[in-house]
């Protein structure tokens, strides 16, 4: 059962990534709470459907062009959360045959995006006096993994984004956290493994389960509203025990 946020009603929340899996699944979960959702990604379509399903609106833009994500905060008006859970260039890749150019472009999708994105909807939020920022790391950001490394290097890079951005701009009423989930199943994971894989990735979890998108909507609710006043520079690890600290 999810928990009920009453201050999350009527409040503007804008969602990279927000047309499909991890994004649309939050997107769906403000939506309950009855917030105004807006979701940001570049499927016209999968944004569409999304926006339907939530009374939400869809806003196509690729969200490492800063000119594109800076049209969206202008036309949005007054945001209060801001999830930026675009990215997920995580396919594993021998860091010995990564070229230059790939290491860029999984830098600038995974990290410069979340900052781009900040960078947008955050002196809105300063003039305000208020806001909530989540940030979208991984467990690759918080140890070793099997994903390529410029994507552990950038979600690493996340972590201590929003811990340096929550001393920064703490003082002017402006909170932001990060969650870092381990393995989440998606429409898009349950079609690409297997489910006696999905099983053996599950025991690598000492909760023996994948998470869900519900799983990080969960966390997304509490840190965006009142519940999570007190709380700024954290990363919520959401890996079902595989990661503690």
């Amino acid at each position: 059962m999810t928990a009920t946020y009453p201050d999350l009603r009527d409040r503007t929340v804008v969602i990279t990534g927000g047309s499909r899996g991890i994004g649309a699944g939050v997107a769906r979960a403000f939506a309950d709470q009855g917030a105004r959702v807006c979701v940001v990604g570049r499927d016209r379509e999968a944004l569409d459907k999304v926006a339907a399903e939530t009374g939400g609106t869809p806003y196509v833009a690729d969200v490492t062009d800063f000119a594109a994500i800076s049209a969206i905060a202008d036309q949005a008006g007054p945001v209060d959360v801001l999830c930026a859970f675009a990215g997920g260039q995580g396919r594993p890749e021998p860091a010995a045959a990564m070229s230059p150019e790939r290491w860029r472009e999984i830098i600038d999708a995974d990290l410069t995006s979340a900052f781009l994105t900040i960078r947008a909807f955050l002196p809105a939020m300063i003039d305000r006096g208020r806001g909530s920022i989540i940030a979208m790391s991984s467990t690759s950001g918080r140890q070793p993994s099997k994903a390529n490394v410029a994507y552990g290097a950038a979600n690493a890079g996340l972590v201590m984004l929003v811990r340096h951005l929550a001393t920064e701009i703490g003082p002017a009423g402006v909170r932001v956290n990060c969650i870092a989930p381990s393995s989440i199943l998606t429409e898009r994971v349950a079609a690409m493994m297997p489910p006696q894989v999905q099983e053996q990735v599950a025991q690598g979890h000492p909760l023996q389960r994948l998470g869900t998108p519900a799983d990080v909507a969960s966390a997304a609710l509490f840190l965006a509203s009142d519940s999570a006043s007190w709380l700024t520079g954290v990363t919520i690890d959401l890996s079902g025990g595989r990661v503690t600290g």
